[in-house]
């Protein structure tokens, strides 16, 4: 494997913040980066509470944001460790904007901004007496259609009737996850899929089940913008957009490795240099991480609607041996590449 270094993998991050960030946006507000109608300000004022199911990297990234734009956030888990990680987690991540925004020297600027932000958050290990008066419920806890279920059965039963219920999902069919609460409930039901780390990446896909009506999509987005963040609004279809383009690319990119194409670095450059992109696609798998790659397309060649057994989403023997030898990619340090411990 090849040694890339701290550079590289540093590289890879912001790669793919501008890979994600590129697009052209659809409008702009001055306060949140976000055109809105007046209408979509109506929708996003009556969002006044939001709770975060999952204290995360994923969850907290999604609680900070809401809280920085003067949402009041309950941060729940189960697991009072993972809460005070993921306080942690926000206050570290803060701490870094308010240097950015007020400069070294401004110390006691930094602390009230960072302060201010974290006072808006309220963390519980109670998941029911948490969503019992919010408007908005986004989940963001492990990829098991089961689990995701259970909580959601359980969450519908004690959040008020107005109250968004959200899937924070990659992969999994947010209509199957909605099977758990009443088909009243369903209406309210939808998938707002951030990417990470949040704080920074501009993306949420809205996505829309059949039951979905139309004033939660419009809340939905609204709600998007309001924090800053860009919609795409989707139908519920496996990988939603960006992971529906995205997977295939890198299958592609693995069996080309695996023919005795050209060899990783070469297909990188290649799609770096010829196509314009940030990363190459083996940098991305790195960055993703091998063992999220291969959850997503196992599930999908086995029970993806339309996708079952599409060659497109075979087992990959080069996939499954980095993951089965613990080479997951950046966060493990090895991966397609080698990154040496800071």
């Amino acid at each position: 494997m090849i040694s890339t270094g701290r550079a590289s993998a540093l590289s890879a991050r912001s790669g793919l913040r501008r890979w994600q960030q590129s697009g052209a946006t659809r409008g702009f507000s001055s306060s949140s980066g976000a055109w809105m109608t007046q209408q979509q300000q109506t929708a996003a004022a009556d969002i006044s509470r939001v709770t975060i199911i999952g204290g995360g990297q994923m969850g907290s990234g999604i609680a900070q944001v809401a809280a920085t734009k003067k949402y009041n956030v309950t941060l729940v888990d189960v697991n009072q460790e993972a809460l005070d990680r993921g306080k942690a987690y926000m206050a570290k991540s803060l701490a870094r904007i308010a240097r950015k925004k007020f400069g070294e020297e401004a110390q006691q600027q930094q602390r009230e901004f960072v302060d201010d932000v974290l006072g808006r958050v309220t963390l519980s290990t109670k998941p029911s007496e948490a969503v019992a008066s919010t408007d908005l419920v986004v989940e963001a806890i492990v990829e098991n259609i089961a689990v995701k279920q259970k909580a959601f059965g359980e969450l519908a039963k004690a959040a008020p009737e107005h109250a968004i219920l959200a899937s924070n999902t990659s992969s999994l069919p947010i209509t199957q996850i909605a099977e758990a609460v009443d088909s009243a409930r369903r209406r309210s039901f939808i998938g707002l899929h951030f990417f990470n780390p949040v704080p920074q990446m501009k993306l949420v896909e809205v996505v829309r089940t059949d039951a979905s009506d139309e004033q939660t999509v419009a809340r939905a987005v609204a709600f998007v913008k309001s924090i800053g963040k860009e919609p795409a609004v989707c139908k519920d279809t496996p990988g939603f957009i960006v992971n529906r383009l995205l997977l295939p690319y890198m299958m592609e990119s693995i069996r080309l490795l695996e023919r005795g194409v050209a060899s990783a670095r070469d297909i990188d450059t290649a799609m770096k240099l010829g196509a314009g992109y940030p990363m190459g696609p083996f940098e991305l798998c790195d960055y993703v991480g091998l063992d999220t790659i291969k959850f997503i397309v196992d599930g999908w060649y086995k029970e993806g609607a339309g996708l079952q057994g599409d060659k497109t989403f075979a087992p990959s023997k080069t996939l499954d041996d980095l993951v089965s030898s613990g080479r997951l990619g950046v966060k493990t340090g090895k991966g397609f590449y080698d990154y040496p411990k800071k």
